[in-house]
């Protein structure tokens, strides 16, 4: 199975646990039920909000650690700067 395919169906079983707890096919008490699901999407939005923000600061400042890829990310920009200077775009 491919990742795609895990992860679409890992988001439709939760998806229909989650409608079946929230429309009371699943029987729940009154606190989850009106207090707690009805929060539960926007947990899951922040929670997954702050993982890709840390996981893209802890990219960023782990990036100098990774020599090959910040001397080939240099070398790039160099090459872009050379080509743009040489088709006259001013980029100093």
């Amino acid at each position: 199975m491919t990742k795609a395919a895990e992860t679409v169906l890992t988001l439709f079983t939760l998806s229909a646990i989650y409608f079946a707890l929230l429309f009371g096919v699943i029987p729940t008490s009154e606190l989850v039920q009106n207090e707690i699901l009805p929060v539960v999407p926007w947990w899951a939005l922040v929670s997954f909000g702050a993982y890709a923000l840390g996981s893209l600061g802890l990219g960023v400042f782990t990036f100098k650690d990774k020599e090959d890829k910040y001397k080939e990310l240099l070398l790039e920009i160099d090459e872009a700067k050379a080509y743009l200077s040489k088709n006259g775009v001013d980029v100093e």
